[in-house]
């Protein structure tokens, strides 16, 4: 399975603009870019629907389970999962560390968005 290298990782992490396309219904059109926050765990990428399991691009995303991201000036094909259990408490304090003076950070810890968290591993074909 592949994973990101050091610098991707840090490179998106350290960017406030990652846009994230899953695949439409046909599983080779991208969906719209939605711009959403992203962190870094222990080497994983995660992100979270502000509108919970109700967005759009989470259900796409879930459904799919692949699409891409531009981040950081780079676009990667990507594949997603939903993530549950404890690695959230963490997940919390990437989001608090790096979006501490958002007024949206209180939304992107809370339970709604908390339930449609999602990891980020890139897929081995581009695109």
């Amino acid at each position: 399975m592949p994973t990101w290298s050091t610098d991707e990782l840090r490179r998106i992490a350290e960017a406030d603009d990652l846009h994230i396309a899953p695949f439409r219904e046909d599983g080779v059109t991208y969906g719209t870019p939605t711009w959403i926050w992203s962190v870094a765990v222990d080497d994983n990428l995660y992100v979270r629907a502000y509108n919970g399991p109700a967005s759009r691009w989470y259900k796409a995303a879930l459904r799919q389970k692949a699409g891409r991201i531009t981040a950081a000036g780079m676009t990667r094909g990507v594949t997603f999962e939903p993530v549950d259990g404890p690695i959230n408490d963490r997940i919390d304090d990437a989001y608090r560390a790096k979006y501490r003076s958002s007024p949206y950070l209180d939304a992107m810890i809370g339970a709604r968005a908390r339930s449609a968290t999602v990891g980020i591993t890139p897929r081995e074909t581009q695109g």
